[in-house]
């Protein structure tokens, strides 16, 4: 079975740092793209930055300069770095996947549980 599980959540200062990684555990031969969102109370879950299986990283503009996606195709893990960390930026954020492969089975879309960052003013 193929599952998202996030880790690196946790409360901190605003302008203090947190990194998330997020590994795609299973029998998987591919994914596409991984990446993560965030979904804050009373919010839409909303992107937050995408890593393509070609190198290109995709953020949303209130991320730019401040977060750092990356990933390691070999593990199957996606980071996100994040840095100069704000009060908005509190949400659970959500690990995805899009376009994994298995030997047996294809998945459009998978999420993770989800892991909550608190930034405290």
């Amino acid at each position: 079975q193929v599952q998202l599980v996030e880790s690196g959540g946790g409360l901190v200062q605003a302008g203090g740092s947190l990194r998330l990684s997020c590994i795609a555990s299973g029998r998987i031969s591919r994914i596409n793209s991984m990446g993560w969102y965030r979904q804050a109370p009373g919010n839409q879950r909303e992107l937050v930055a995408v890593f393509t299986s070609g190198g290109h990283a995709d953020y949303a503009d209130s991320e730019k300069g401040r977060f750092t996606v990356s990933r390691d195709n070999a593990k199957n893990t996606v980071y996100l770095q994040m840095n100069s960390l704000k009060p908005e930026d509190t949400a659970v954020y959500y690990c995805h996947a899009e376009g994994l492969y298995t030997s047996r089975t294809y998945y459009h879309t998978l999420w993770g549980q989800g892991t909550q960052v608190t930034v405290s003013s």
